[in-house]
């Protein structure tokens, strides 16, 4: 989870569950690991960090998220300056955003981005995983789409073979039917297609979007979304052959990561496989709780992906607890605090949310009436170097101050961001002086729904 080195922490605290019995709201939950709205993750490594980009719930956004993180806990938000739905706009894009990323290193070194916008995909390229990035193509896309208008040219997905070969998957279907899966060849220059390109779909399967190719056991698996992602039919399935372009062949009917409402895990989906220590990883995203049928409000998950001893993948167990190494490891915090708020949305967004070290669960305001504020009490003065803030959206601006009080009648500004608001995430407040009492105040003309809290940490002085 995102955050330094102390966190605050509720009066009475209740213990985080472990293991599959942790609840959505669960307190210390790893599952989501990321704190706000993002589908079809793409993760790549360098230098020992990994960078995760991700869609814009919902339905996309003017450009892409993109995180950094050394340990898949501590999350640090970026701006790219490409792609962007101006720079990637063709006759054919039409009003769709940008979405669906496939970041990957090739042989020669350099980072390449295939990512949809509209019915068309689109390729850029950069030296480092934050850029800058360049349109690779010099302002058209890689597959326009007019290449096959029977079906949909989005979630472009590139796979690099363990000698070097790139090939790239691709195709959906429209209105939520008939998705067909292509394939090409890509030759060394990642922007030229090396061969004809062939329907790699599985016959009699249930291919419907977001391809991922897996190599594992001397052979290729082909997995990939079926259903309606805001729905709760949506699924992972898989596929298996012998080469990277097929033919692939499911060995069962059923999904292996799907919906269940008993435990609130709704409509998973299009994903990546991440490995880290021998071990492999899905990478997903599912609905935010409450579930809200139709609405694309999703968060990236991550569980175990294991084998079977015939090579079959098992059924994932969904969690909200996640693995053991990404929920938060650090001992009891240093700091006890309460927190209040002018008012708080019914249902499960009370104040206490934003202390509780889970990016499922959030603050939310209630009904306007006077200043709107979110506050806490550490129960007396005490010196405190800085604020983390992670807010509801970290590409939206949140206009907000932050003021101290050592007796909660008398406050100071310690920062003020009202007139012109904040991005990204975490934001940071610096703190001077000791306070008991700590104020976000949000400005008189944000509306409502744009004022939420996942998680606020505050660090004492001394701590690093």
């Amino acid at each position: 989870m995102a955050g330094a080195a102390c966190w605050l922490a509720l009066v009475a605290p209740s213990l985080a569950a472990t293991g599959d019995t942790a609840s959505w709201d669960s307190p210390g939950n790893g599952n989501p690991i990321l704190p706000g709205y993002y589908a079809d993750p793409s993760v790549v490594e360098h230098e020992g960090r990994h960078f995760l980009y991700a869609t814009l719930d919902p339905w996309g956004g003017e450009s892409l998220g993109c995180w950094e993180t050394p340990d898949f806990r501590t999350w640090t938000f970026h701006t790219l300056n490409w792609p962007t739905k101006a720079a990637c706009t063709s006759p054919t894009s039409k009003g769709a955003m940008v979405w669906a990323p496939s970041v990957v290193k090739a042989s020669n070194g350099s980072y390449y981005m295939y990512v949809s916008v509209g019915s068309e995909v689109w390729v850029g390229v950069a030296e480092q995983p934050l850029g800058p990035w360049k349109d690779a193509l010099g302002g058209r896309p890689l597959i326009p789409a007019s290449w096959n208008t029977k079906y949909h040219m989005i979630d472009a997905e590139c796979f690099i073979d363990t000698d070097g070969q790139a090939y790239l998957y691709w195709g959906s279907g429209w209105n939520w039917v008939n998705g067909r899966c292509f394939a090409v060849r890509l030759r060394p220059d990642m922007i030229t297609f090396d061969g004809e390109v062939r329907d790699v779909t599985p016959e009699n399967g249930h291919y419907f979007e977001g391809p991922l190719m897996l190599k594992a056991h001397g052979r290729y698996y082909l997995m990939y979304s079926a259903g309606k992602t805001v729905s709760d039919t949506y699924a992972v399935h898989y596929a298996v052959g012998d080469s990277p372009l097929g033919p692939f062949v499911e060995p069962k009917p059923e999904p292996i990561l799907r919906t269940d409402h008993a435990r609130n895990i709704v409509s998973p989906g299009h994903h990546t496989v991440l490995h880290r220590d021998g071990e492999a990883y899905i990478l997903y995203h599912r609905h935010r709780v409450p579930y809200e049928e139709g609405k694309a409000f999703r968060q990236i998950c991550l569980d175990r992906l294991r084998f079977a001893a015939d090579g079959t993948l098992e059924t994932v167990r969904a969690t909200h607890a996640g693995p053991e190494w990404l929920r938060d490891p650090r001992d009891a915090p240093a700091l006890a605090a309460t927190a209040t708020a002018s008012s708080s949305e019914s249902g499960p967004f009370g104040p206490e949310k934003a202390l509780d070290r889970n990016y499922a669960t959030r603050w939310a305001t209630g009904p306007r009436a006077g200043e709107v504020w979110l506050q806490l009490d550490l129960g007396s003065a005490q010196p405190l170097r800085e604020s983390e803030v992670i807010f509801e959206y970290a590409w939206k601006p949140c206009a907000v101050a932050l003021l101290g009080s050592v007796d909660g009648q008398t406050w100071q500004t310690l920062a003020d961001h009202r007139a012109k608001g904040l991005l990204g995430s975490p934001v940071r407040f610096g703190h001077e002086g000791s306070w008991r009492y700590l104020r976000l105040a949000f400005a008189p003309g944000m509306s409502r729904s744009a004022i939420s809290v996942f998680e606020w940490n505050v660090i004492p002085a001394g701590k690093e």
